[in-house]
C-alpha cells in the first residue's frame, strides 16, 4: 500500500514543452504569436513558454518546425544602424539635446557608438527606453 502511495505522489517524469516555429522567422524579426506554437516534445535549450518568446527578437533565422532556442533571442532593437537619434547630455544642471546618427543597432540599456552630426565627433552612449541616446558622463 505504501509503495502505491509513494508511486502516486512521485508521479511520472515531468513532460517539458518546447516552443517551435510555425513558419520561417527571419533574423532580427520580432516574434509574433502566429509564428510559434507549443510542442509536447522537449528540446535542449528551447524556450518552454510562449510568453518567453513572443515580442522578443531572433538573432538568427529559425525555420518552420525547428525549436526556438532561448540563446537565439534578445530584446527588440529600438535603434537601427544609420538611424537618426536624439543625443542627450545632462551634467550639473546643464541639458543639451542634439541630433546624431547611430553607428550600430541596439535595444534599451545597450551602449552604442553614435556620431554627433553637428561636430562629427564619435561618442558612446546608452540607449534609453524612449529611443534617445544618453551621452552624459557616468
Amino acid at each position: 500500500m505504501w509503495a502505491l502511495l509513494l508511486l502516486f505522489l512521485a508521479g511520472g517524469p515531468a513532460q517539458a514543452e518546447s516552443v517551435m516555429a510555425t513558419r520561417t522567422i527571419r533574423a532580427q524579426e520580432v516574434i509574433a504569436p502566429d509564428a510559434v506554437r507549443l510542442d509536447p516534445r522537449s528540446a535542449d535549450g528551447a524556450a518552454e513558454t510562449l510568453q518567453a518568446v513572443i515580442g522578443r527578437e531572433t538573432q538568427v533565422a529559425v525555420y518552420a518546425g525547428q525549436p526556438v532556442l532561448a540563446a537565439q533571442l534578445s530584446e527588440p532593437a529600438l535603434i537601427d544602424r544609420n538611424q537618426l537619434v536624439e543625443l542627450v547630455y545632462e551634467h550639473a544642471g546643464l541639458r543639451i539635446v542634439t541630433e546624431g546618427r547611430a553607428m550600430s543597432r541596439g535595444s534599451a540599456g545597450e551602449r552604442i557608438r553614435v556620431m554627433n552630426l553637428s561636430s562629427r565627433s564619435l561618442l558612446v552612449g546608452t540607449i534609453r527606453p524612449d529611443g534617445q541616446v544618453d551621452v552624459s558622463p557616468e
